[in-house]
Order: structure tokens, then C-alpha cells, then sequence
């Protein structure tokens, strides 16, 4: 379980749910998937290359937009100050007991501050320097 955020041109966050979430795939750029936040995880940043978005300082200029809006899943706006903070300040108090068959499992590896990393594979083209993971394609 975890929270999406997302990118949205001005006036599209007040899109009913269902309308939202069947314009978020096109190809306009209105709407772009920022990344994921999940529980014991690093951030799932979504990389964009043929939008220029490679990692987390690529998303600066998208972010600050003033005609752009951050919310997350459930329509709620997120500052940009959280929205880093979200990225960046990630970590358990508790140790990560898992096992490295479950590691392997989840196609993770151990990460910084007691985290999952997602290991580098097809999906995950880059860790990122802090608590995110670059992902590429599609996912939610």
C-alpha cells in the first residue's frame, strides 16, 4: 500500500476521480505521475527521459510551475517543501528484518535508513543519492 502523487496542470485537480484517473494516461503532459510513496521503501520516483526527467532535480522545474499543481491520489495539494521532504527525509525506526530470499523476492536491496532499494533492473534504471529510486514506465 502507498500514495501516488502527481503533477497536474491548473483546474484539472478539481476532475472527478474517475475522469482523472483515465486522463492521467495520456500523453498531454496535464497530468504526470510524480512517483510513489510506500512503507519501508524508497520513493518510487517515476523518470520521464522524453519528457527530460532523468531524477529527482529533473522534476524542479515541473514542481515550481505556477500553472502546476502537486496533489496526491485522493485530490489532496501537496507543497513543494513536503512533496521534497516526502522524497528525501524517508526512513524506519526499525531495523529491516527481512531475509535476503525476501529481498530477492521483491526484486529489492537493502537501502539507507533501515529502507527497501529497488535493485536495478529493467524498471529501476537509477538509486537516486538519497531515499528514492528512479523507476521508468508506467506505474501506480
Amino acid at each position: 500500500m502507498g500514495t501516488n502523487y502527481f503533477s497536474v496542470k491548473r483546474g484539472l485537480e478539481e476532475l472527478d476521480p474517475d475522469a482523472f484517473w483515465d486522463s492521467r494516461q495520456d500523453d498531454s503532459g496535464d497530468i504526470l505521475h510524480i512517483g510513489k510513496s510506500s512503507g519501508g521503501w524508497c520513493f518510487s520516483l517515476h523518470v520521464i527521459p522524453e519528457r527530460g526527467i532523468h531524477d529527482l532535480w529533473d522534476w524542479f522545474d515541473t514542481l515550481l510551475d505556477p500553472d502546476r499543481i502537486i496533489i496526491n491520489e485522493y485530490h489532496d495539494p501537496v507543497e513543494f517543501s513536503e512533496m521534497i521532504r516526502i522524497i528525501t527525509e524517508r526512513g524506519s525506526l526499525r531495523e529491516n528484518t527481512w531475509s535476503e530470499e525476501d529481498f530477492k523476492r521483491n526484486c529489492a536491496e537493502r537501502g539507507p535508513n533501515n529502507l527497501a532499494r529497488h535493485a536495478l533492473d529493467n524498471h529501476c534504471v537509477k538509486q537516486g543519492l538519497g531515499t528514492w529510486d528512479c523507476i521508468e514506465g508506467y506505474f501506480s
